[in-house]
This record gives C-alpha cells, structure tokens and sequence, in this order.
C-alpha cells in the first residue's frame, strides 16, 4: 500500500518535474527565478504565522475548557470544533462575508470611521480563513493532552512560589509540548498546501498552490507544476519528520 499509494505517485510526479523545456532546471528554477521563490517564501511565511497563531489561540482555549465545568461548554466545545464540517471554499466565502467588500467588518468600519477596510482579498484575508479551519484541529489535540496533567505537578509549584506564569512556562507548556509539536506540524501541513479557501479569495494572493493550479491550468507546463508540487510535498515532509522527531525527545526526556 506504501508503495502503491506513495512511493510510485511521488516518483512519477518528480520524473514529470525534469521533463519540460527547463529539463531538471525546473527544480532550481522554483529557487532562483522571483516569480515561484516569492510565492514559496509567501507560503511557507503563512504557514508559519498560521501555525504559532492557532496553537496559541488552541494552547489557551483548550487548558481553559479542560480546566473549568460550566453551562454550555459542550455547546462552545462543539460550535469551536464546527468548521471542520467546512470544505475550504465555504470558508473562503465566510471570510468574503466578513470582510469582503459587502461584508461585516467594512461596513463596521465605515460606520465608526468613514472607510471601509477591505482585506478579505488579501494574504490577511487568507490568513482568516486558515486560522478558522485550524483551531478546531488544534484544539482537539490540546485538549485531549490537557486532560491528562496532573493538577497535583501545578500545586507543588505554587506551593514552592511559582507565579501562575512561571506555573505556565515551567509545567503546562512543557508537559503540552509533545501535543503543541504534533498539532503544529499538521496545521503548519495543511495550511501550505489548502487550496480551496485560497481559490475563493484569489484575487492578490500569491501562494503556491494557487501558483501550481496555475501553471497546469492556464499555461499548461505541467512540468512547472509537477516540479513545484514535488518542493512543495518534499518541504512539508521535512517539518513533519522534524517535528515528529522533536515530540519524541521530548517526550523521552519528561519520562
């Protein structure tokens, strides 16, 4: 099955990446030529902010619901983890309707300033929308990690003079790390190679996905696109081995 549904695609697809009119140059030209470079350096930057962004909303929100019981929280847990029911096109038009031209936050903003702030158009705009479809993958994780803590490990900080953030750095952020590492690899995975919700708002977004789409599509040079695709995979493999490698020092290390 490895071989059949990885192995073989993924040797095909890199074969196809040295056959167009650059040859294997196509590879080095995602590097040195500006056009593919910038849309890689804009993706991987989008991927990262989307990533320290959503485990820190998650990292928050998740010791919060583990921690306290009150009315409606199974309500709040399932309306946070509702967007993972959403394809990325039907998020990309949430985010067109919140700060798209007709949307909520212009007319928000022309109502109290007189201007109304459009971005839903933008790399901002994208961001929006991976930061919606992340959380609730992240904060799955979260919480299944926090519910494992030992509310004991914190009252013998705080007994021997720990601060609550000391509390937070020295023993929540540590025993979650493992959980912090795993579910930011998959969001960091996800969001540099989401198309859908890119697709939507595509109209000054340069990543590249909607790089690649256009390279088989418009210009045909499936080659191009092969090529990019295969960098594309090959640099989102290496974060998830390191991560994966990094959760499981440390994990050997807090035992």
């Amino acid at each position: 099955m490895f071989v059949a549904f990885f192995l073989v695609p993924l040797a095909r697809l890199f074969a196809i990446g040295g056959t167009g009119a650059l040859g294997w140059s196509a590879y080095a030209a995602v590097f040195t030529e500006s056009r593919y470079l910038s849309s890689l350096a804009s993706t991987v930057a989008l991927a990262a902010a989307t990533t320290v962004a959503t485990l820190a909303i998650s990292g928050v929100a998740g010791v919060f619901l583990v921690r306290n019981r009150f009315r409606g929280r199974e309500v709040l847990t399932a309306l946070l983890t509702l967007p993972l029911a959403f394809p990325g096109v039907v998020i990309g038009f949430m985010v067109i309707m919140l700060a798209g031209r007709q949307g909520l936050v212009p007319d928000l903003t022309d109502a109290l300033f007189g201007e109304r702030v459009v971005f839903a158009y933008s790399m901002a705009g994208l961001f929006v929308g991976y930061l919606y479809f992340s959380i609730p993958r992240t904060i799955l994780t979260v919480m299944a990690a926090a519910e494992k803590l030992d509310p004991r490990i914190e009252e013998a900080a705080r007994s021997l003079g720990a601060g609550p953030l000391r509390v937070v750095r020295d023993v929540i952020v540590p025993a979650l790390t493992p959980a912090l590492l795993a579910a930011g690899a998959i969001c960091f995975a996800t969001a540099m190679g989401a198309f859908g919700t890119a697709f939507t708002l595509a109209t000054k977004i340069n990543v590249l996905p909607m790089v690649i789409y256009t390279e088989f599509t418009l210009a045909a040079n499936v080659a191009m696109a092969a090529a990019l695709s295969f960098v594309l995979g090959a640099i989102t493999w290496a974060v998830l081995a390191v991560a994966r490698t990094a959760a499981g020092n440390t994990v050997a290390a807090a035992g």
